[in-house]
């Protein structure tokens, strides 16, 4: 239900829905935006023209534009974090407290559910963000990271780190083994996602299965903690799970095994192909060869699962790229995608410590600029062929916008 009306000669909205509740604040000049989870958490926000997202894990990332095509951002440093939590519950505080002292009214009238639900909101302080944070950091490990249409799933880590690790372009799980919950364990940790997201359940849309490659775990393994999902949380009404896996590593599945998995609500699961060209591959140290992620991906839709293929813009620079661009369109031509499946392009994202930035400089590797990367991506698209089923969708991937 959506309520609109006049406070201080300002326009304000109020958006109820089963599963957030949004303010917006609008006048001549500017429109402040706060969206909040059902436990009060703020979700996200727009200041002044600045986009803010608020992961679980208490990172703020901003976002905004200083021209066309132009986007900056910025992780909000612990003061930043307070200011804007700040600003959210007592401007909330605020337009509750004059609403009740005053004649200004709603159209259509706020519901006494909604009032209460701002009322909550009203009195959250910093010190709930504090203890939030914590129990999130009891409950997780580092989530490394998510494909862009995951970022308010559940994420249950039903692995935790990487099975191989070793990729030169990747450092999110350096810092920990890889490690397959027990069945006890795992059964524990739903328990506390479901404890720590609270009210707050109802804005998550999938659940995805942590971390780096959970899917590598042997199917009788794994079937048992799937089923441990079920026992805790509506698989269906969340709209299925979803999960990572190496190329190389689905191709130790069957058609079998994933039809089970399916029938676990498997829904889509994400291979980092990374690129067409076997050469480029092993520079990159990454396991497998581009057949493997065909393979699997062709084992994965014979099941009914669809498929989510990540491209990675950029990797090996001027000396690798015909090469990159015309194997990885071979090898995606040959997957034979449709409207359920996804393609992602990712750009490259160096780093001094990276282990691809030290190995690139080694071997005088000439890198391609952000356009450049565009461009290589404007000619793997042009030349992409698909079933007659329709077209995936294809979109941006971009590591430096994620949080959980």
């Amino acid at each position: 239900m959506v309520h609109i009306g006049r406070w201080n000669d300002k326009t304000v909205t109020i958006s109820q829905k089963i599963n957030s509740l949004t303010v917006s604040i609008e006048t001549k000049n500017e429109t402040q935006v706060f969206s909040f989870d059902k436990s009060g958490r703020l979700w996200t926000a727009l200041v002044e023209k600045i986009s803010y997202r608020r992961g679980l894990n208490g990172a703020i990332v901003a976002k905004w534009s200083s021209g066309k095509e132009v986007l900056h951002r910025k992780w909000l440093d612990q003061l930043e974090q307070e200011w804007l939590l700040n600003l959210a519950h007592q401007t909330i505080s605020t337009i509750l407290r004059e609403f009740n002292y005053s004649t200004h009214s709603f159209s259509p009238p706020i519901y006494t559910t909604t009032i209460r639900e701002l009322s909550t909101i009203a009195e959250i302080s910093l010190e709930f963000y504090i203890n939030d944070v914590s129990n999130y950091h009891s409950i997780y490990k580092p989530v490394g990271i998510l494909p862009p249409d995951q970022y308010i799933s559940v994420v249950l880590q039903l692995t935790e780190g990487c099975s191989f690790n070793k990729c030169t372009f990747c450092s999110f799980y350096r810092d920990r083994p890889f490690l397959i919950k027990s069945p006890n364990d795992f059964d524990q940790h739903i328990t506390n996602v479901k404890n720590f997201l609270g009210n707050g359940l109802s804005l998550r849309r999938t659940i995805f299965l942590g971390d780096a490659n959970a899917l590598v775990v042997p199917t009788k393994k794994l079937i048992p903690l799937m089923e441990k999902i079920h026992d805790h949380l509506d698989v269906k009404k969340l709209g299925g799970i979803f999960a990572f896996l190496d190329g190389f590593s689905g191709e130790r599945k069957s058609t079998g095994d994933y039809q089970k998995l399916r029938e676990l609500g498997m829904n889509k699961i994400y291979i980092g192909l990374e690129s067409g060209n076997n050469q480029l591959l092993k520079f990159l140290n990454k396991p497998g060869s581009a057949q493997d992620a065909l393979n699997a991906v062709r084992t994965i839709k014979s099941s009914g699962i669809s498929a989510g293929i990540i491209v990675l813009l950029g990797a090996g620079g001027k000396q690798y790229e015909a090469n990159h661009i015309s194997d990885t369109v071979d090898i995606i031509n040959q997957m034979n995608l449709d409207a359920d499946d996804l393609v992602y392009f990712s750009e490259l994202i160096e780093s001094e410590g990276l282990e691809y930035s030290q190995k690139a400089f080694a071997e005088n590797l000439k890198p391609l600029s952000s356009a450049e990367r565009q461009e290589q991506r404007r000619r793997i698209e042009e030349q992409l062929l698909f079933s007659d089923s329709g077209t995936p969708h294809i979109s941006t991937y971009d590591i430096r916008d994620f949080v959980y």
